[in-house]
């Protein structure tokens, strides 16, 4: 098949686990004879004037990345203008892919959008080509918001999810919990949902056993710092572990825009000394931590998946992590990790102490979670599931939508 792939995230732009996901699918789909081109854009800052378009072959797929349009628009100041303006470029660089030039007249069979951001281009090339268009929602705006859509800009990007999902002529999410989540948000009238795990590569993520422990536990925590992602919650619980096991420490790796409101965090409950804010880590540098922690702690309250428990998985680092979403699916609680309920901070430090009490059984779980992923969540079960959805994607008639239904509600209290 001849697929496009649509995404605001794919290497070197990388924002978080979309980008990595796009970029794994993208190879093992040309791997398996497709022909892949992936539509998506250059790092900020790029002069849409001078260099409007770029496009080259990486792996066996036609990458073609676009400048934002205008460049002035910053994401952070102006969201829904700056990602209507990538639209437009895309949207140009995907009709030019039929014309002589950068595609020599490709078109192709499937589009398949990934997340709100690439809706407008994504639904615009699939009614230009007339093909089925397939979309991946990989999380919601009310999931990340504790169910609420109260702000402004909350309402416009669940608007626009909205109107991705309502247009897909197939869906796929990454768990049972984002599809009943996406069903609950966005139907009842949807095309059919496939639900996809995310896939790991085991081969980037060497594994190695734990040694014994030599002074006190270290906690790593990775992902963006944001209310969801339950970081105040692993924060809460360090002082309750710390009078079992002294010393213990919490190292916090990842970049997002609660930073300052998590360093207060760590001065509230009196562990400032013991919790450190590495900011963002190459891969190298995150192998290494992972590698010398004891565990990593994924203590979400909204999690969609969770793709970076597969990636310790197959360091071989022992996993604790909130039963959220995804999470509650890919890690087995007491088989290839040890969960707790999301926002619960004294099961959360339970399950710390529990694994930090018996090292070898951590080490047992660690190891059958990494004997997991291959078979559960290697990429060819992720690209031949993904492909399945393709062939069978059929463009839909479509009838007079509705609008969104948008609960409003003041976001709970921060109560850690």
């Amino acid at each position: 098949m001849r697929i496009l792939l649509v995404s605001w995230e794919y290497p070197p732009v990388v924002v978080g686990g979309l980008g990595r996901h796009v970029h794994h699918l993208a190879v093992e789909l040309a791997a398996e004879g497709h022909e892949v081109v992936v539509l998506c854009r250059r790092p900020s800052g790029t002069d849409a004037l001078t260099h409007p378009t770029e496009s080259m072959y990486a792996e066996g797929v036609l990458v073609v990345a676009v400048a934002e349009d205008p460049h002035a628009f910053e994401f952070g100041q102006d969201m829904l203008a700056w990602t209507l303006a990538m639209g437009h470029a895309m949207v140009r660089a995907g009709v030019a892919l039929s014309k002589p030039g950068i595609g020599e007249g490709w078109t192709p069979d499937v589009v398949h959008a990934h997340d709100w951001l690439v809706a407008h281009p994504a639904i615009a090339l699939a009614e230009f080509y007339d093909v089925p268009l397939v979309s991946t929602l990989h999380a919601t705006e009310a999931g990340r918001h504790s169910g609420w859509v109260s702000g402004r800009i909350n309402k416009q990007v669940h608007s626009l999810e909205w109107w991705l999902a309502n247009e897909s002529d197939a869906l796929i999410c990454c768990s049972h919990s984002m599809e009943d989540e996406v069903t609950r948000l966005f139907g009842p009238e949807l095309a059919p949902i496939s639900v996809i795990h995310n896939g790991i590569d085991v081969s980037t993520w060497t594994y190695r056993e734990r040694q014994p422990r030599r002074g006190p536990a270290t906690l790593l925590y990775v992902g963006r710092l944001e209310y969801e992602k339950g970081i105040q919650d692993a924060i809460a619980a360090l002082p309750r572990i710390r009078r079992t096991h002294p010393g213990t420490t919490l190292v916090i790796a990842g970049e997002g825009t609660q930073y300052e409101w998590l360093r207060e965090l760590t001065v509230k409950h009196r562990v400032a000394r013991a919790v450190t804010f590495l900011g963002k880590l190459d891969h190298e540098e995150l192998l290494g931590w992972l590698h010398g922690a004891d565990a990593i702690v994924l203590p979400s309250r909204y999690e969609p998946f969770g793709i970076i428990a597969l990636e310790a998985a197959a360091a071989g680092t022992p996993l604790v992590t909130s039963t959220a979403g995804g999470l509650g699916e890919a890690v087995v609680d007491g088989e290839t990790g040890l969960s707790f309920e999301p926002g619960d901070v004294a099961g959360l430090a339970n399950a710390i102490r529990r694994l930090l009490d018996d090292p070898d059984a951590a080490q047992a779980r660690a190891a059958a979670a990494r004997a997991r992923l291959t078979g559960d969540f290697g990429w060819p079960v992720v690209a031949e599931a993904t492909s399945t959805v393709y062939q069978s994607a059929k463009r839909r008639v479509r009838h007079a939508l509705g609008r969104p239904v948008i609960i409003e509600r003041p976001l709970p209290e921060r109560d850690v």
